[in-house]
């Protein structure tokens, strides 16, 4: 559970460690999280880095080693409208956090995720605008930052990668889902000002959230627990779900899932994809 130690993760950590299921949450600030959880029984925490790609291959060497099998694993950490940031090899800092991180991690727990015989990966998005798009000429947005373009796209990432995850996994019992949890205030906001989100009309000029556009994060937790638990989905993998159904309103072009797949891939060196179809070769 990646960011499962405050906002809408605690909350959803709190939710599955009530069912007795083991909940490692893996932090990129680890000693936060364990303040966070020290009342919560039945979590693990370690150090994740989602924009540092050793990091993440660090932290799953780690978990294959304790851990045999992966049943459930909630791709939930994120960061929203940062200033122009630059990791890894360049790479634009929300795209590299919100999507191409959680999918190295994917990739490299994916024997524990097979080994499981029946897992999901949720992925959590945002309320889906048909206007987002991945730009596939400038991904990095080396041509002009704009941070609500870059936060769109790595939130249709999200809910793509979940789409084409899901046609790479069924076969050996992986299914994945991408959520759109509502809007929720959380450390998520923290990059904008207030008198942003008073021009947005999330608050009003004395920090108060509007009446009734804000859910709590155990409300937003709902649909990811349902995401990743409920047996009504065991056959409708890949959808883009929201108040606890499959909502109509994802984007439906399969090409565009794979072509992110494949840049991904590329971008990573990662691609389970491909190392299955060599083994079943």
């Amino acid at each position: 559970m990646t960011g499962g130690y405050s906002g809408l993760g605690l909350a959803v950590t709190r939710a599955l460690a009530r069912t007795g299921a083991l909940v490692v949450v893996p932090a990129r600030r680890p000693d936060a999280a364990r303040r966070a959880l020290a009342d919560v029984k039945g979590v693990e925490v370690d150090k994740l880095d989602l924009a540092d790609l050793d990091s993440v291959r660090m932290f799953a060497e780690r978990f294959r080693r304790g851990h045999n099998t992966l049943d459930i694993l909630i791709a939930n950490a994120g960061i929203m409208a940062c200033p122009e940031t630059r990791v890894g090899p360049g790479w634009e800092a929300q795209f590299a956090t919100n999507h191409l991180g959680h999918y190295a991690l994917t990739n490299l727990l994916w024997p524990a995720l097979t080994a499981a015989g029946r897992a999901r990966v949720v992925a959590v998005a945002s309320g889906y605008n048909p206007d987002w798009s991945i730009r596939w000429d400038d991904v990095r947005f080396d041509r002009g930052y704009d941070k609500w373009a870059a936060y769109a796209q790595s939130k249709l990432a999200n809910i793509l990668f979940a789409r084409h995850l899901d046609k790479v996994g069924r076969a050996r019992g992986v299914h994945a889902f991408s959520v759109n949890p509502g809007w929720i205030l959380t450390s998520l906001q923290r990059h904008l000002t207030v008198g942003e989100m008073v021009a947005a009309g999330w608050i009003d000029a004395d920090g108060n959230p509007v009446p009734g556009l804000f859910r709590t994060p155990e409300q937003g937790a709902a649909s990811l627990v349902w995401a990743a638990t409920s047996p009504l989905l065991d056959d409708h993998g890949g959808g883009y779900c929201a108040d606890c159904r499959i909502s109509r309103d994802g984007p439906t072009d399969s090409g565009e899932a794979a072509r992110l797949w494949a840049l991904s891939a590329r971008l990573t060196d990662l691609d389970v994809a491909a190392d299955d179809s060599r083994q079943d070769g």
